[in-house]
């Protein structure tokens, strides 16, 4: 821990100057980070307005080559009980240390009404190197009547990467999280299930600032290119025809300090489990509901915000292949948390999550078959030059985490969540993560 200490200290004897962007789009716009962010990724109002337009918005005419930036994250990990033949491979049962991703990324303005976000990640886990989010807009404004239409095409390789809000699960709390520490076996298809092994569009519109809709279609990827992107395509499913996604929302600000949001998303993917064709496909319906508040002060922030996903499986194929025991089953997923900023520097979050469903030991890969975890999460962050950037280099934007998981159940049980004894607070999870950003 004592690399942390000194990365603090070297932070903390930096000058300061005045406030800025994080890079890439500070070069682009000009705009301070609190613009945009309470903290990254958390997104304000006119950090969701620079999104849904494109990331266009520009007050010069710098070149393309100043849109690239990158960021590193190096962590520690701490589980409350150590892991039984490491927690990686080339990793120690318990206290590593990691870089966790290295990635170089563009962000912003590609000509008139085009921009993107684009992003590539060496994972410092795994040891290779995968695209990562990206998202492609053409973005435009017309005017219907008396009222206000901001439109656009979004094409990206991640359903719900392109939200506004950081009530869907691609940009949800906890935003972080370690890659050397036990997870859930079980997820909502909406939860990262396509991330990066599929690509597809939206379009999307947007009318007087307060209602959004937004349909897409997506397909997975060929093996091949899987491979080349994503790193592996092994036990990767395969589409069976396109699969729709669909997001509506309705937010409205009130007064100058605070902004509601309540919305509902839906996906629905016929798949090939693990590519093997012979038995069909398997399908999944997934429906979800959120909410978002912010108050934004002078100095204090708060963001709330709360999801459920439901999700219905049906798993003929699955069950044929030995992969299943039920033909079908149900899954909820429920997700809230709150943030507090102070002073565009410090935050604190808590949040809680609970994940529950039909038991099937074959397909969860559980010893008592049921998929249910609830996990309580508290992260604070300190973010130094959020407010004030150094003055040689005002993009330079570090951010220092600490988060404590705690499980109160675990893959469907408190105790002998593994069949060999360990309990579900043995997977509690003391995590450190500094990430600097170019």
């Amino acid at each position: 821990m004592s690399i942390f200490l000194v990365l603090v200290l070297l932070i903390a004897s930096v000058p300061v100057d005045r406030a800025r962007a994080i890079p890439p789009f500070a070069r682009q716009t000009g705009e301070p980070c609190s613009a945009c962010h309470t903290v990254y990724p958390q997104l304000t109002p006119f950090g969701r307005q620079f999104k849904l337009n494109g990331y266009t918005e520009s007050t010069d005419s710098s070149p393309i080559y100043e849109r690239l930036g990158a960021w590193l994250q190096g962590s520690f990990t701490h589980t409350a009980r150590a892991q039984p033949g490491g927690a990686a491979p080339d990793f120690g049962d318990n206290d590593n240390f990691a870089m966790n991703q290295a990635s170089l990324f563009y962000g912003g303005k590609l000509a008139d009404k085009i921009g993107a976000f684009l992003q590539g990640t060496y994972d410092g886990v795994e040891k290779q190197w995968a695209w990562d989010n990206m998202d492609l807009r053409f973005a435009d404004e017309a005017t219907i009547g008396s009222h206000d239409l901001t439109y656009g095409v979004s094409l990206n390789n991640n359903p719900g990467v392109q939200d506004l809000w950081n009530s869907t699960p691609v940009w949800a709390f906890p935003f972080d999280s370690s890659a050397l520490a036990p997870g859930p076996a079980a997820s909502t298809l909406m939860e990262g299930g396509l991330g990066q092994i599929a690509g597809g569009g939206s379009v999307y519109g947007m009318l007087d600032e307060s209602y959004y809709g937004e349909i897409g279609l997506y397909h997975t990827l060929s093996r091949g290119a899987i491979d080349t992107l994503a790193g592996s395509a092994d036990g990767t499913p395969r589409s069976d025809g396109v699969a729709p996604y669909w997001r509506f929302d309705w937010q409205k600000d009130f007064g100058t300090n605070n902004n509601i949001a309540v919305g509902t998303s839906g996906l629905y993917a016929a798949l090939y489990p693990d590519g093997d064709k012979s038995q069909g496909s398997d399908s999944f319906t997934d429906l979800g509901l959120d909410a978002q508040y912010q108050y934004l002060g002078s100095q204090n922030n708060v963001t709330a915000r709360a999801s459920l996903i439901h999700e219905s499986q049906s798993l003929d194929a699955s069950q044929a292949l030995g992969g299943a025991d039920n033909a079908s089953n149900e899954l909820w997923s429920f997700n809230s948390s709150v943030s507090y900023t102070y002073d565009q520097t410090w935050s604190l979050t808590g949040g809680v999550s609970h994940l529950w469903g039909s038991s099937d030991a074959a397909y969860y890969g559980t010893p008592s078959g049921s998929p249910d975890t609830t996990a309580f999460t508290v992260q604070g962050d300190w973010v130094p030059f959020n407010k004030a950037p150094i003055s040689f280099y005002p993009w330079f934007n570090p951010r220092l985490s600490l988060q404590y998981v705690h499980y109160a159940q675990f893959d469907g049980s408190s105790s002998n969540v593994d069949g060999s004894g360990r309990s579900a607070s043995d997977n509690d999870t003391l995590f450190m993560l500094m990430t600097v950003t170019f």
